[in-house]
C-alpha cells in the first residue's frame, strides 16, 4: 500500500506540473480532467470503491469558465491554529497565513498545513454545496500532495474550474480537514467537480 500511495502522490504532482507548464489554463484543466479520470479508474488507491469504480465512466466536471481563473495576492489574516482530526492522518494542523479575495465569490482563507515538510491548504464550501457538490466542500489547492496550480511572488493561482472533492466524498470510509469557516461563502461555484446524480454513496 505505502509505495501505492506513494505512486498515486506522484502522479498527482506530476499532473498539477504539466497543468503549470501549460500556457493555455484549459488545455491545462483538460489534461488534468483527463488524469484524474484515468487515476480514478484505474489506480489501487483511487478512493472510489470497488462498486463504483467497475461502473465508473469518468468524474462529472463542469465546463471550463475562463472567468473564474485568479491570481489573487495574499491578504494579511489575523494568526489562528486549528487541529482537524483524520482517520487516516490523525490531527492535521492548520495554521492560517492569511487570505485571497475572489471576485463574485468573497474572501478566503489560505491555511499552512504545519507537518513535516508543510504545503498551503485552500478549500472551499460554496453555495451549491449539499446539492450539486458535497455538502463538506471542495479542495482548490493542498500542496502537500500535489495540488498546486502555482503562482509567483505574493500571489497564488487560484482556478475554481479545479475546485475538486476530498476523498471522504467518495467513500465514507476516508475522512478528510473539511472547510472551516473561513472558508465558507454563500455564493454558489458552479464550476469544477460536481457529483453525480445521488451521489458517490448513500449515507
Amino acid at each position: 500500500m505505502t509505495l501505492s500511495l506513494l505512486d498515486w502522490r506522484r502522479r498527482v504532482a506530476a499532473l498539477h506540473a504539466t497543468v503549470r507548464s501549460c500556457a493555455d489554463p484549459e488545455a491545462g484543466w483538460c489534461r488534468w480532467r483527463d488524469g484524474r479520470d484515468e487515476l480514478f479508474a484505474g489506480h489501487p488507491q483511487s478512493p472510489l470503491d470497488p462498486a463504483a469504480r467497475a461502473a465508473f465512466d469518468g468524474l462529472p466536471v463542469a465546463p471550463y469558465d475562463p472567468a473564474l481563473r485568479f491570481e489573487p495576492a495574499l491578504e494579511p489574516a489575523a494568526a489562528l491554529r486549528l487541529e482537524v482530526p483524520t482517520a487516516a492522518d490523525g490531527v492535521v494542523p492548520l495554521e492560517r497565513i492569511g487570505a485571497v479575495a475572489l471576485p463574485g465569490v468573497g474572501r478566503l482563507d489560505v491555511w499552512w498545513v504545519a507537518l513535516y515538510g508543510g504545503g498551503v491548504f485552500l478549500p472551499l464550501r460554496d453555495g451549491t454545496a449539499g446539492s450539486t457538490t458535497y455538502g463538506g466542500g471542495r479542495y482548490l489547492l493542498d500542496t502537500v500532495k500535489g495540488a498546486d496550480l502555482g503562482g509567483a511572488g505574493d500571489r497564488l493561482v487560484v482556478d475554481l474550474n479545479f475546485a475538486y472533492h476530498p476523498s471522504c466524498a467518495y467513500d465514507p470510509r476516508w475522512s478528510c480537514p473539511l472547510a472551516p469557516e473561513g472558508n465558507r461563502v454563500d455564493a454558489p461555484v458552479p464550476a469544477g467537480e460536481q457529483l453525480p446524480p445521488g451521489g458517490w454513496y448513500r449515507p
